[in-house]
């Protein structure tokens, strides 16, 4: 591991915002634990021989309460206190000293988000993982958070990977949308062109059964069946035993995630380019 010093998880001026969906937490939790783990893994001899702050990257989490605001070793208590308090007042909290010194059951949902955001950003990290940044909170307090990431990661040229359930907020703030199903991506798209341009049957699925304005008491679509966990194993695709249009081919055989169309998507389905535009089908009619 000699060029291990090279290794940058992030390029300054890069502004790629990229979220994970899916059905279930776990999954897109672990991704990003794992980007933590592989990062921390190739940095480790230099944090051993070379300067604290070497560290590129940092987590936002949804659960505040998880840790210190001043819980970091690349800082000490005193020099974080010193970056965390005009960084607070940038982020909207005017009176960072004496929030410092409070414990997280004494604040708000949206004042314990910024204060997240802002030990997350305080050692100047090129990427931030986004974990669920907006959940329990209110619409207004969401909209508080996002407006902060998102001109932090301007100002700062953060890559940003989002965890997140909400496809239309995913849309709104990222780039690029990769949808996984148990524990691997199964599609990933310019987020533009993810609801005109879906190409597989788990996305499509998770399009039709948001909530929307139609007839009052019109029931919402569901895919049938259960979520894959993560650590189950399948020959073929994984959401083969849910898929309205799965063939024997999709039971004994897991798709890779190829590029397709004008290669800015890619989808791991075998079926994709057979089943282009027809994915709004019913499994009755499949």
């Amino acid at each position: 591991m000699s060029n291990v010093s090279a290794v940058r998880l992030g390029t300054r001026g890069l502004s790629l915002r990229l979220p994970l969906r899916g059905a279930s937490p776990s999954a897109k939790v672990l991704t990003a634990l794992a980007v933590l783990l592989v990062a921390l893994a190739l940095l480790a001899p230099v944090l051993a021989t070379h300067r604290p702050d070497a560290v590129d990257m940092a987590q936002a989490s949804r659960n505040p309460s998880a840790g210190h605001w001043l819980g970091t070793d690349a800082l000490g208590r005193a020099e974080a206190e010193e970056r965390l308090v005009p960084l607070l007042a940038e982020i909207g909290i005017p009176d960072g000293r004496r929030r410092l010194a409070q414990y997280p059951h004494q604040l708000s949902g949206g004042l314990l988000q910024r204060m997240m955001i802002a030990s997350a950003l305080v050692t100047a990290p090129r990427l931030l993982l986004a974990d669920e940044p907006t959940t329990a909170l209110d619409v207004t307090t969401q909209q508080d958070v996002m407006a902060i990431l998102d001109e932090q990661r301007h100002e700062r040229h953060l890559a940003l990977l989002f965890v997140t359930h909400d496809l239309e907020l995913a849309g709104a703030v990222c780039d690029r949308i990769a949808v996984m199903y148990a524990g691997t991506i199964v599609e990933q798209r310019p987020a533009a062109a993810l609801h005109s341009g879906r190409r597989h049957p788990y996305t499509a699925g998770l399009l039709a059964a948001r909530p929307g304005v139609g007839e009052p008491g019109t029931r919402l679509p569901v895919i049938p069946g259960r979520p894959a966990a993560a650590h189950e194993s399948f020959e073929g695709c994984p959401f083969a035993p849910r898929c309205a249009f799965a063939e024997d081919r999709c039971r004994a055989e897991r798709p890779p995630l190829r590029p397709d169309g004008d290669g800015d998507g890619a989808v791991a389905c075998h079926r994709a380019d057979e089943l282009a535009g027809d994915l709004d089908r019913t499994r009755e009619e499949a």
